[in-house]
């Protein structure tokens, strides 16, 4: 059974019809013809993009020259009132101050002291489906909420149901609905002292989110001054000096970071997981693999991470099927020649996942579910060079390790205690707005083993 994929649209379209593709959905706004180019050139009265589907490019673009391809202002336009100056949307000597405090909290020796909460999570979501045994959820429900459970547990050593934990977990499910990356200003070059025409409610979800977020990170720095605070995530960010300048984040742009880890970490995962279940329910005899790994280890110990095989190689298979962050937008600032093209400062290069893990050119079977193509001794028929489900090179995903170790966990201790079924609801169609999620939901019989 192939997994399911957005329908593309016809290969020439007007700027017009264009727009309400992308309002749609960003993926079936997409030729169908750059599942096979190596690149391809969208004009606009304003812009020019270029889509960068070779990976010698996008090599170029992320990890050889990344300075003098920042990540384009146009992304960042609608998700500002929530982010500010976050790291996700911050270029040059600000980012790299922001990267030299963060990156030491989400080392690989930290994963191990985070652990306990990730498994802590994973244990509270396998208690409230059993409830529900022997019914069809929604799984992007079930994902969305133990992923938000993960990063208040490790950031602020915090459980969900904690009152301010639910409170942002609630109102950032209403940004998401509200599709703050359509903003006019990602299609028009508005001046920066033009207002960006966010909605009303955008802007007051943003708000209500920031004050919450705001009210956790003040409390967290009185207990640091105490000495109170425990040794999670956020203590070890907050406590942490820039080594060049010896200045901590102040609260301002604490809030900044924690809004970008909430939405980022909480967001990739949900939708990654999910997708997961899904295509476990679609092939049981690689559900019945996992659920046997997992069955015979002792999750609760770090040094079980390491025996996740299956697991893990059928999470890879999900992130190059299922990116979650489908499409990166970066802008040329000198001119450059790609494949024969003049590219002039200001336009934009767009790296697609979603492609790219689908190239014709590059995977066998693109488009169908085998995660063995990800073992050992499989290495030839993966090409690593096309495969960015966390970007690369300087600016990789901060939390691309915790990923890793978060999505096997939860999905090995779902999968040792349930079986996910197909159920009678439609097949879950693939749509982008924040990530990659499915128009309607994912539906899956849940039946404990």
């Amino acid at each position: 059974m192939t997994p399911p994929k957005p329908t593309s649209r016809p290969d020439r379209v007007s700027l017009w019809r264009y727009f309400r593709l992308f309002r749609k959905d960003i993926l079936s706004a997409q030729p169908q013809r750059l599942y096979r180019a190596w690149m391809a050139e969208f004009k606009t009265p304003f812009f020019r993009s270029y889509l960068t589907n070779q990976p010698e490019l996008v090599g170029t673009v992320l990890k050889k020259r990344p300075d003098d391809f920042p990540k384009s202002d146009r992304i960042g336009e609608g998700l500002r009132p929530l982010l500010g100056n976050s790291v996700f949307l911050t270029n040059g000597e600000n980012w790299k101050r922001q990267r030299r405090v963060i990156d030491p909290a989400f080392e690989g020796g930290r994963l191990k002291d985070t652990y306990p909460a990730m498994v802590q999570a994973a244990e509270a979501c396998v208690a409230r489906l059993r409830g529900q045994a022997g019914s069809v959820i929604e799984c992007e429900e079930v994902t969305s909420h133990v992923a938000a459970d993960v990063i208040f547990r490790t950031l602020f050593s915090v459980p969900i149901d904690d009152r301010v934990a639910s409170q942002v977990f609630e109102k950032f499910r209403t940004y998401q609905r509200e599709q703050p990356l359509l903003n006019l200003a990602a299609f028009l070059p508005l001046p920066k002292w033009m207002p960006r025409l966010h909605s009303r409610k955008t802007r007051k979800t943003a708000r209500e989110i920031r004050t919450l977020i705001t009210e956790m990170t003040a409390q967290r720095a009185r207990m640091i001054e105490a000495g109170q605070a425990p040794h999670d995530l956020a203590t070890k960010i907050m406590t942490t000096a820039d080594p060049k300048t010896g200045k901590c984040f102040d609260t301002q742009e604490m809030v900044d970071q924690v809004a970008i880890f909430f939405l980022a970490g909480h967001e990739t995962s949900a939708s990654a997981l999910a997708w997961a279940l899904y295509l476990l329910a679609t092939h049981p005899d690689w559900q019945d693999k996992l659920a046997a790994e997992a069955q015979g280890l002792d999750l609760s110990d770090f040094t079980s991470v390491s025996l996740l095989n299956l697991s893990r190689d059928v999470f890879r298979e999900t992130l190059r099927l299922y990116p979650p962050v489908p499409m990166m937008v970066r802008e040329a600032t000198c001119r450059e020649n790609f494949r024969g093209r003049a590219i002039k400062p200001g336009s934009q290069i767009v790296i697609s996942p979603w492609h790219l893990h689908r190239h014709e050119r590059l995977w066998a079977d693109p488009d169908g579910f085998d995660p063995s193509r990800w073992a050992k001794g499989n290495e030839e028929s993966c090409p690593t060079e096309a495969f960015i489900p966390f970007s690369a090179g300087s600016r990789i995903c901060i939390g691309a390790g915790f990923a890793m170790v978060e999505g096997p966990l939860l999905l090995s201790s779902l999968l040792r205690k349930f079986r996910f079924e197909i159920s009678d609801t439609p097949e879950p169609v693939p749509v982008a707005h924040l990530t990659v999620r499915s128009k309607d939901g994912i539906w899956l019989r849940l039946v404990e083993r």
